[in-house]
């Protein structure tokens, strides 16, 4: 096992330290040579990358399940409503869209 740290870049930037196996460092070693640059940059770039497909799949998790509705599940996967839309037919999830669901969109659409 391996420990990477993310250096702090900013006031706004915090520090975060997590073991990884020799073939993650190793992983990261090849990723840090095709887009050369450093091992910092990489792992913010890819644990960027991560968090949004995290969001977006617990987004469609929450959805599928009926437990937010199409809006509030765009809003938790970071989306517009279309992206959420193509994202739903991309993942092959039907569209459940009752009038309870226009109105709460409607709503959180006025909202902001």
């Amino acid at each position: 096992m391996y420990t990477f740290n993310c250096l702090q870049v900013d006031s706004m930037s915090k520090i975060v330290s997590a073991r990884i196996s020799e073939d993650l460092e190793k992983e990261l070693k090849l990723i840090e040579k095709i887009e050369k640059t450093d091992r910092a940059t990489v792992i913010r770039k890819l644990l960027s990358i991560g968090v949004s497909e995290w969001k977006k799949k617990y987004a469609l998790d929450l959805y599928r399940e009926g437990k937010v509705s199409l809006w509030k599940a765009a809003k938790i996967a970071g989306l517009s409503l279309w992206e959420m839309i193509d994202l739903l037919a991309k993942e092959k999830v039907l569209l459940n869209y009752t009038i309870e669901d226009l109105r709460e969109d409607i709503e959180a659409a006025l909202e902001g």
